[in-house]
């Protein structure tokens, strides 16, 4: 059974860091593109950043660019979203997804409804 689960969200300053993990059990990361998305109260979900499958290419949103990383971990079949210098304005839900088609370059990534598998998200607040 394929299963994504998110964890290592939490309430946080502004300026502070925090990681999110998405651990991927069912299937083998490395031959699925993985994507973070995030859905802010009221808003839709919306991409964040992704890492290919094929070349390893990474996006990243232009809200985010400089500021948050996103990695993989093979051994452990676990995705990381590393989030530095947060702002208020990245409150929100944070959601992995995964899909076993090339769906991430170094300057696009799919829409929400390419990716087939999605983790239950983990909350993300950014709050002095």
């Amino acid at each position: 059974q394929v299963q994504l689960v998110e964890s290592g969200g939490g309430l946080v300053q502004p300026g502070d860091s925090l990681r999110v993990s998405c651990a991927a059990s069912g299937f083998n990361l490395p031959y699925y593109t993985i994507a973070w998305f995030r859905q802010l109260p009221g808003k839709e979900r919306e991409g964040v950043s992704c890492l290919s499958i094929s070349d390893g290419a990474t996006y990243y949103a232009d809200s985010v660019k400089g500021r948050f990383t996103i990695s993989r971990d093979n051994a452990k079949n676990t995705v990381y979203l590393q989030m530095n210098s947060l702002r208020p304005e990245d409150t929100a839900v944070y959601f992995c997804a995964a899909e076993n088609l090339s769906l991430c370059g170094s300057t696009w990534m799919g829409e929400r409804y390419e990716y087939k598998y999605w983790g239950q998200g983990t909350q993300v607040t950014v709050s002095s």
